[in-house]
């Protein structure tokens, strides 16, 4: 099976290969339906055949599938941290550089084919710098531009809406309600009306934030998938494996907590305070659909998200930071290094039968005491 991240990440490529073949194609058909029945063309513009056609595709593919490498691996961590509006201002610049390059590569191949000789021949080059004062260079600035920034706008959108919900939209998946089994985590911060009162709104909401910026790698890991934030609280789900035992919630728990430990000093020296966060893990039946005319969105519908508001919610009576209910527990391989206790039965507000109710604890190192180096990106605002 591929890695979580390596899915994730792929996931997140492809559409900059297609958005830029589709707005090739575009482009070149409407180029050539420009050029069509014209007996005399500028010395450059390139008539299209297949050859063209196919080399074409292939370069703007190719140069999509660059484009969001260098998006998803460099541009968008080291800009991050910026507004909307700067971040995309210095990205175009950057890829200015990159698509005066790519031209520099693909126009004088497809010269070369057009006129039968070498790459490297004179005449080749002496139309590509006719090309570089000519409307044709324009023109094709323009279509790079366009699909730049329909593959920017995709990647922005859908990071904003979360994973796989723009994708679920575009496809219909959920258009009309589906029936799915699926693992919920409900998981809240302690404490946080405290916690916000001392810090203060704004201090606190920097706080969250690095807070949910301590997760992020341990849920990419293992699968998860966001549902919501509510306040101080993530709403984690996973489809359910049917027959098979799944430990990415439990896994993605613990790693979760120990990311938190780990930048314990951190939140200390930085906020003077060092949050901690509760658990409630279930599973079961919900119905899945789009819903909302003013503004729309995929939602999860079942009583398996109450129960799982409830279960997180007696964390607190019971005197641990994770529980999980029966059905949950029969569907995870625990390891050599869990201890599970059985907590007794508890009736869940809003049902009328009660739910059994484990906790697991697991042992891991001690944390390093050494100051950490950790730094998200709310700390450079």
């Amino acid at each position: 099976m591929i890695p979580p991240r390596t899915k994730r990440f792929l996931t997140r490529l492809l559409p900059f290969g297609l958005i830029w073949l589709f707005a090739g194609w575009v482009f070149l058909l409407i180029e050539h339906a420009a050029t069509a029945g014209i007996d005399t063309l500028p010395s450059t513009v390139i008539q299209m055949d297949w050859r063209i056609f196919v080399v074409a595709s292939f370069a703007v593919t190719v140069a999509g599938f660059f484009t969001g490498y260098l998006e998803l691996r460099f541009l968008d961590p080291w800009l991050g941290h910026l507004h909307f509006a700067r971040r995309l201002f210095l990205k175009l610049m950057a890829y200015a550089g990159i698509f005066s390059f790519v031209i520099l590569v693909t126009f004088p191949v497809a010269a070369s084919l057009e006129m039968g000789t070498s790459i490297l021949g004179p005449e080749v080059w002496s139309r590509y710098l006719d090309y570089l004062t000519s409307i044709t260079h324009l023109s094709t600035g323009v279509q790079l531009g366009a699909s730049l920034l329909l593959s920017l706008f995709y990647a922005e959108i859908s990071e904003f809406m979360g994973q796989n919900v723009l994708n679920n939209f575009f496809t219909g998946r959920y258009h009309r309600p589906v029936e799915e089994d699926r693992v919920f985590m409900f998981l809240d911060m302690k404490s946080s009306t405290t916690i916000a009162e001392q810090l203060g709104h704004q201090k606190y909401f920097h706080l969250l934030k690095a807070y949910y910026d301590c997760f992020s790698e341990a849920i990419i890991d293992h699968g998860g998938e966001i549902y919501q934030y509510v306040g101080d609280e993530i709403i984690l789900s996973w489809p359910y494996r049917q027959g098979q035992k799944d430990n990415r919630p439990l896994d993605c728990f613990f790693a979760m907590r120990d990311s938190l430990r780990s930048k314990a000093l951190w939140f200390k020296q930085s906020f003077g305070v060092v949050p901690a966060f509760k658990a409630g893990i279930h599973l079961g039946r919900v119905t899945t659909g789009e819903i909302g005319m003013i503004k729309k969105e995929i939602l999860f519908s079942g009583d398996v998200l109450n129960a799982t508001a409830r279960i997180q919610g007696l964390c607190n009576s019971y005197g641990v930071d994770l529980l999980l209910s029966e059905e949950m527990l029969q569907h995870v391989k625990l390891t050599p290094t869990d201890q599970v206790k059985r907590l007794g039965e508890a009736t869940l507000r809003g049902r009328s039968a009660s739910a059994h109710l484990f906790t697991v604890q697991r042992t891991v190192p001690e944390p390093s005491r050494a100051p950490s180096r950790w730094m998200p990106a709310v700390a450079l605002l």
